[in-house]
């Protein structure tokens, strides 16, 4: 009979965690070997998945909720294994368990590491998760460091897969591209393309004072546009915007289509990560799939996946992010080079081998007594 791996899958159209699902479950069809699929997903998402699974379970509950404590392991009754993607465990679930970590942001950034929820709900869940699951998987060797010597537990116990980048993202006509983010977004070449949310650890703030100092030093014109959007911290970066000058010249822009944002990156003259917590980084890999130059933070797990396909600043530092894009918009000699390099490193970063690697663990996991 075959065994049954259920996967917690209600991340589904939410950020990074939500493409790592949704490419865990689309791509285990070549790499089962003796188990089956059941994902867990809200009402919404249950088509998208179907097609890969033997069967579907609905879960409305929302994440770090007490809900999810009690409609999670009731979705998971009679699997032989459950894989939680985050650190929101079900603590009553009494099954084998599987957790992935992919950073410990929650209580390493300085903004959320202080906060009345951080102190409630991250800081114990991490710890009871870890301690909790069977395994633990995480993205990046930065985020297995930190893993364990922050919740304390064995490196034995910890694998480290790295995530994918998708076949969407592949370099193509840059005019072309152009033209038709222009015509979606009314946005002009050229523009320097930042993504992800706009939480602290995501720098944005910093990168704002850098384009300020480069345009009034006349050493850039380029737009910014940020992809990304926190209704908690957006505000205070309009602001920021608003007292730096740059009405105009950046352009926030909550969300796109999975159509758009390969070409979004292939138009863009560079990509920019500021961050200074990252546990992987997929900005990072989409855009050197693209071919676009990245220009990118010397912290965390960032210079691990860019390797030397990346020029690097400190985040920390106005004047050297600054330098930094200004020596990648001088330059197009390195540009080119950052486009090359960038291309020959993502051919390392697999969907596909991130799904085998996954299933290999959960066999491992699954042959347990």
């Amino acid at each position: 009979m075959s065994l049954e791996v259920a996967i917690d899958a209600r991340w589904l159209g939410s950020g990074g965690l939500g493409k790592y699902a949704y490419h865990l479950i689309s791509g285990f069809a070549g790499h089962r070997n003796g188990f089956t699929l059941r994902a867990i997903v809200s009402q919404r998402n249950a088509e998208l998945v179907a097609p890969f699974c033997k069967s579907v379970a609905i879960a409305e509950a929302g994440v770090y909720t007490l809900r999810e404590q009690l409609e999670i392991p009731w979705a998971a009754r009679g699997a032989d294994l459950l894989h939680v993607p985050h650190y929101n465990v079900p603590l009553l679930y009494r099954g084998r368990l599987l957790v992935s970590i992919c950073d410990l942001i929650h209580i390493m950034e300085p903004a959320f590491r202080r906060t009345l929820a951080s102190w409630l709900y991250a800081r114990p869940m991490l710890n009871l998760a870890a301690r909790k699951a069977e395994h633990v998987i995480t993205l990046s060797e930065y985020s297995k460091v930190q893993i364990v010597e922050r919740l304390g537990i064995a490196p034995s116990k910890v694998s480290v897969i790295y995530c994918g980048v998708g076949e969407q993202f592949h370099p193509r006509d840059r005019q072309e591209c152009a033209i038709r983010v222009s015509d979606a977004l009314s946005v002009e070449r050229p523009y320097l393309l930042c993504v992800g949310n706009l939480k602290p650890h995501k720098n944005v703030g910093s990168l704002l004072r850098a384009l300020a100092l480069l345009r009034q030093r006349k050493q850039a014109d380029s737009q910014l546009l940020v992809v990304g959007d926190d209704a908690t911290w957006k505000p205070g970066l309009l602001q920021q915007c608003a007292r730096l000058g740059l009405q105009g010249a950046v352009r926030f822009v909550p969300q796109v289509s999975d159509d758009l944002l390969p070409l979004l990156y292939a138009a863009a003259e560079l990509v920019v990560l500021p961050s200074t917590l990252e546990g992987f980084g997929l900005p990072l890999v989409e855009a050197m799939a693209c071919g676009t130059p990245v220009v990118c933070s010397r912290a965390a797990s960032l210079p691990e996946v860019g390797g030397d396909a990346a020029e690097y600043f400190d985040p920390y530092s106005v004047e050297d992010i600054a330098a930094a894009l200004e020596r990648v918009l001088s330059s197009s000699d390195r540009r080119e080079e950052l486009r090359r390099k960038g291309l020959q490193r993502v051919s390392r970063f697999s969907w596909d081998e991130c799904a085998r690697q996954h299933a290999q663990i959960y066999r491992q996991l699954l042959a347990m007594n």
